[in-house]
């Protein structure tokens, strides 16, 4: 079987005629392998599913391509031709899922066939026969065409949700001297304009250094609310109407809302867990919450003296201090470790260590921007190429403005190479430790993806497992950027010495610092995202509000509007549960690692091949358990919280 070639992208000038032709002429091609087999099937069961796979493949793919350029390509004709065709390809999925002549073809296989079918493949009808079911196939005419109005318009208002908030760069301004504090090298980086002030944009490479360093609190404080602003007010109607649809969406289709209706194909099964499992995590951070808000507070109280409680605009400058302080540890000399160029280069040995992978750069290929840096993925002793990764890892003008992972291409045995891409908005200079620690994370999801194309059916190609599952292997990944010896292969200062042991130990102790309160906070997100779509409140503010207190440390910021550029919202929906979900299932994971010896082949190969190569091919559960060799628990990630 002949190793498939990676996709060929057009250069800058072509591109958005490329996008064009390649949207129509994919969609004709899916629109005739569906006619085919609507109207002359094939008589065996197994070649009925591999034509729809075929199908979903091509569909699927152009889904992912239009995906990603509508977020980082720098022509905007090219990135609103994308998301015409997200449009399309969300339009021609709901067409064919609601289309009952194909339904019957998968409904009406004989029994004596769907019976002979192999594990996989009798695991791809039973998904199959769901996507119509929940697509409304069962449906009355009346029903299936409001449907189809419904799912087009939730895709334009998660565009344009998308893209206000991406779009809303919002600019601070200080003089030099109200920035005392700030880094060096970002002082260097900023220089002042043409009236002597310096620009700070809420892209997270300005806005995160100045939160956390600069001393002026007036300036955290502009610096803060410009970023909880963004998408306000225009966002305000676009939610309010996407909750709305989503409701009717999931009523229509027989489940109670919509939480009921997304949860149902999750691990958690039932959308009323989710506000148990939101409370359950809140009542276990709650005491650690509480010790470490009274060291944060009595530090702020130094500086304001009678504050009840610290503003959200001063938690980050002020968990520096007590860093400082209380820990010994300093972000700016602990920076000075982390050299942009030298943690990606760290990042590539380091999982190709674990991994048992090489990565060879590829440099005659074309790309959507200069800072895209383009390999091959290979296994380490052997010469098949495994797929394709490509990292555009900084900020720029209309791109993308947190950090993710896209697929380019989705990776199928023989057929399709699988190709993932890293966006994320890093500097290029000295990074701050808990942006190496992002970049593990997001690397993470591009091995799942990489690793879990290898396999025969689209369908459960990459990381296609339960949606609250998709975070757990990139958060046991960061794990390994926070190993002292891990770290020392790469973190190296100017003079190019390692970071000490002692330092990242200090580092690790402060880190644990404020885990009870990040994860409230992580609730209060949880919690926005389920009851925003439980209740579809009238005024979300308000709603805000009543959440930030019940579950939040910090009060609530008057006049600020954070829901509307809360990006999770649009793609997450009200199962943003599903972070803290996975972290539990993450802490499990890692415990069957060696602390001592995190790159020992066995372990690290057993969860390669039980996991991260497996894609979808069984329910999250029964992947976890066949690593640990038990069910997973929540003991581990409890030990984790109060230790």
């Amino acid at each position: 079987m002949s190793t498939p070639e990676p996709l060929a992208l057009p250069d800058t000038e072509a591109a958005e005629a490329w996008v064009k032709e390649r949207t129509s002429a994919t969609l004709t091609h899916v629109r005739e392998l569906a006619e085919r087999l609507r109207t002359a099937p094939p008589s065996q069961a197994l070649e009925v599913l591999k034509a729809w796979d075929q199908l979903s493949l091509e569909l699927g793919s152009l889904g992912g391509l239009a995906g990603l350029l509508a977020n980082v390509h720098p022509v905007e004709a090219v990135r609103t031709a994308c998301e015409d065709t997200e449009v399309e390809v969300d339009r021609l999925r709901t067409e064919l899922t609601q289309d009952q002549a194909l339904y019957r073809v998968f409904a009406d296989l004989p029994e004596e066939q769907t019976a002979a079918l192999d594990p996989l493949a009798a695991r791809l009808l039973e998904k199959t026969l769901q996507d119509f079911t929940r697509a409304g196939v069962d449906r009355d005419d009346a029903t299936r065409s409001r449907l189809t109005e419904i799912n087009e318009r939730l895709t334009e208002l998660n565009l344009e949700f998308s893209r206000v908030t991406r779009d809303d760069v919002r600019i601070t301004t200080a003089t030099p001297e109200q920035l005392d504090g700030m880094p060096a090298d970002w002082l260097e980086a900023h220089p002042v304009n043409d009236k002597g002030l310096v620009e700070i944009t809420t892209d997270y490479p300005d806005a995160l250094p100045a939160r956390m360093f600069v001393k002026d609190p007036a300036i955290r404080r502009a610096v803060t609310v410009a970023g909880l602003e963004r998408g306000w007010p225009h966002n305000d109607a676009v939610l309010k109407e996407m909750f709305a649809l989503r409701h009717e969406l999931a009523t229509l289709v027989g489940y109670e809302d919509w939480p009921a209706f997304d949860a149902a194909v999750k691990m958690i099964g039932e959308g009323s867990a989710i506000p148990e499992f939101i409370d359950r995590i809140a009542a276990a951070a709650e005491g650690r919450m509480k010790r470490d808000l009274e060291v944060l507070l009595d530090r702020y109280d130094r500086d304001v003296p009678g504050a009840s409680a610290v503003s959200a605009a001063d938690a980050l400058y002020y968990e520096e201090l007590v860093r400082q302080e209380k820990y010994d540890v300093d972000s700016q000399v602990v920076r000075t470790y982390f050299d942009f160029a030298k943690v990606h280069q760290g990042l590539l040995d380091v999982t190709g260590r674990l991994f048992g992978l090489r990565y060879e750069p590829v440099s005659d290929v074309v790309t959507w921007h200069e800072d895209v840096s383009v390999f091959d993925v290979y296994p380490h002793d052997g010469d098949e190429r495994l797929g394709r990764i490509h990292l555009d890892l900084h900020p720029r003008e209309g791109k993308y403005k947190h950090a993710a992972q896209f697929d380019l291409a989705t990776g199928v045995k023989g057929r399709q190479l699988p190709e993932g891409v890293l966006v994320c908005n890093f500097s290029r200079g000295l990074m701050e430790h808990d942006h190496v620690v992002t970049l593990f994370h997001e690397f993470g999801h591009l091995i799942h993806h990489v690793l879990g194309g290898q396999g025969e059916w689209a369908r459960f190609s990459g990381v296609a497992t339960e949606w609250d599952f998709v975070e757990a292997p990139s958060q046991m990944l960061e794990e390994w950027a926070w190993d002292a010896e891990v770290l020392q292969t790469f973190a190296t200062n100017e003079a190019g010495e390692p970071i000490p042991a002692d330092l990242v130990a200090r580092m690790r102790a402060a880190d644990d610092f404020g885990k009870g309160y990040h994860a409230r906070q992580q609730m209060f997100y949880a919690a926005i995202s389920y009851w925003f779509h439980k209740e579809q409140p009238e005024d979300l503010t308000k709603r805000l509000q009543e959440l930030q207190a019940a579950y939040s440390p910090y009060p609530y910021l008057d006049g600020t509007h954070f829901f509307a550029n809360f990006g999770h919202l649009g793609g997450y929906s009200s199962a943003y549960y599903t972070y803290m979900w996975s972290l539990v299932i993450a802490k499990d994971l890692f415990s069957a690692f060696d602390r001592d010896d995190l790159f020992a082949p066995e372990v690290a190969g057993r969860y390669r091949d039980l996991v991260l190569a497996r894609g979808g091919e069984k329910d999250a559960a029964d992947l976890v358990a066949d690593f640990l060799g038990r069910p997973y628990s929540f003991d581990a990630y409890a030990t984790w919280l109060v230790s």
